[in-house]
């Protein structure tokens, strides 16, 4: 996926200066860091209420840190949301996860990550898991992660809409390390 075209955003980030009073305390945090959460500070009460989940799935969740990444990554291919594919192919990198394994998420790779793929794609398709993938998923990864796993591709396919509603430009970082290295 290339998200190094040049934006035309009808909601472009907010810039430190234009940043809202209301969450000013935000601005520091993670929700200053990106471009997604700095479109999304133009809904102030959103951003504020989005934060706990975010540290929850981002930070805090029961798949770890790795697995999250594969969701996001196939949860990103399937949406066609440049932004979050180069984001996480970038974080994902950062957790030692091999370009042929992130590469391999466009596909159907084999073993743990097959399964995290047909997961996300039924979530997509069939909008549930069917019993047997949840099941499997259960007994592989645990029932807290499987619930973190929907959570997760839902969270993400709301970003998503967001993203790619407002065009949200690729952060400089992101964009030249993946032109830097591109998979």
């Amino acid at each position: 996926m290339n998200g190094s075209h040049k934006t035309r955003s009808p909601c472009l980030p907010i810039t430190d200066e234009d940043w809202p009073l209301e969450i000013a305390d935000m601005r520091l945090g993670f929700a200053g860091a990106l471009n997604v959460y700095r479109t999304m500070a133009h809904h102030p009460a959103l951003l504020k209420a989005w934060a706990p989940l975010r540290q929850h799935l981002v930070k805090d969740s029961s798949l770890g840190a790795a697995r999250s990444e594969l969701v996001i990554l196939r949860a990103a291919h399937r949406m066609g949301s440049p932004y979050e594919w180069a984001h996480h192919v970038s974080r994902a990198r950062k957790l030692g996860v091999s370009d042929a394994r992130i590469q391999a998420m466009c596909g159907l790779p084999d073993g743990e990550d097959g399964l995290i793929a047909r997961a996300v794609d039924a979530l997509f398709d069939d909008k549930r898991l069917p019993h047997d993938v949840e099941s499997l998923l259960a007994a592989t990864i645990g029932k807290e992660a499987v619930f973190d796993l929907m959570a997760t591709v839902g969270f993400y396919l709301t970003l998503g809409f967001i993203l790619m509603t407002f065009d949200t430009p690729l952060d400089e970082g992101v964009a030249s390390e993946i032109a830097e290295r591109p998979l």
